[in-house]
């Protein structure tokens, strides 16, 4: 707990952290320079290197109207996932720029893309909050591919109405218009039938998991379709096996961190959780913005 209190203390205005932050990760030109070809190893080093780094819910939710959130200081599992990934990005479309400020511009273009619907900031309802419409909505923007259902999942469908029947979680729901907003996408996911690996499966398609690859953990809970998010990672045990583990930041451990366990015991020992879906960074997924509208960026 006073590590919680410790980091909302530390919490800076959005444009001091914006500024702070982009120029102090010169560390970021060092991860670049031992990285691989992938968005995937990119955003996999990016993950790590912030490490530490403490969890702290509803970051996104401080400002009265919705705007672009940027905030390397604190993280919940989705702000981890979606900085990572637009950080990645962004490096390997300016792989070979020393600037900066376009290399800040483009990652602020990356991130409103990953987060927003159609990347388009319109208000509260705008923002991806359930991540079934998350993955849609980035998989058609070419960003990223479901892979559940080629590595071995079911398909199944689910009801989703927690973010209206947990209102008093969302202040934003006050308002009727954005709870009315959300009841129509929560319908319109309810309609929708998804794939995903049963908890007791997960070991046994361990083997078809990549290192990168995006782990949504699906919810036992009514209404909810998802409930945590985070990346693969490969570690080595002191036996010498090599198992699948998550990067993410972890509202139980309080920081960014690497579970101690392996994957498929990570959901299989949480009650919370039903299963996973899977989904993987094309290689292209960096060419999602030209380098010509990199430069237009305001």
């Amino acid at each position: 707990m006073k590590k919680l209190f410790t980091a909302l203390a530390a919490l800076a205005p959005l444009s001091f952290v914006v500024a702070q932050e982009i120029s102090s990760l010169s560390s970021l030109k060092q991860v670049a320079s031992v990285l691989g070809t992938t968005p995937a190893e990119t955003a996999v080093a990016i993950g790590k290197s912030l490490q530490g780094r403490p969890y702290v819910a509803h970051t996104l939710d401080s400002n009265e109207s919705e705007q672009l959130v940027v905030n390397f200081r604190a993280f919940d599992c989705t702000t981890f996932l979606e900085t990572s990934l637009a950080l990645s990005l962004a490096r390997h479309l300016v792989v070979n720029e020393q600037d900066s400020v376009l290399l800040e511009r483009v990652f602020r273009k990356n991130l409103t893309r990953i987060r927003y619907r159609n990347g388009v900031i319109n208000g509260y309802a705008s923002r991806l909050h359930y991540f079934s419409e998350w993955l849609v909505d980035n998989e058609q923007k070419g960003i990223l591919q479901d892979v559940t259902q080629k590595i071995g999942g079911m398909q199944v469908s689910k009801p989703v109405s927690y973010m209206t029947r947990s209102t008093w979680k969302y202040p934003q729901l006050s308002d009727p218009k954005n709870r009315q907003q959300i009841a129509l996408i929560e319908s319109a996911i309810s309609q929708q039938s998804f794939w995903f690996i049963p908890k007791k499966q997960i070991k046994d398609i361990e083997g078809s998991l990549k290192e990168g690859d995006i782990i949504m953990l699906t919810a036992s809970r009514p209404g909810l379709d998802m409930k945590h998010v985070g990346f693969v990672v490969w570690q080595t045990a002191p036996t010498g096996e090599r198992r699948a583990h998550l990067l993410h930041a972890s509202s139980q451990g309080g920081e960014v961190m690497i579970s101690e366990v392996p994957l498929a015991d990570y959901v299989g020992w949480n009650r919370q959780f039903s299963g996973i879906r899977v989904a993987r960074l094309r290689e292209t997924a960096a060419q999602s913005i030209s380098y010509k509208e990199a430069r237009r960026i305001n």
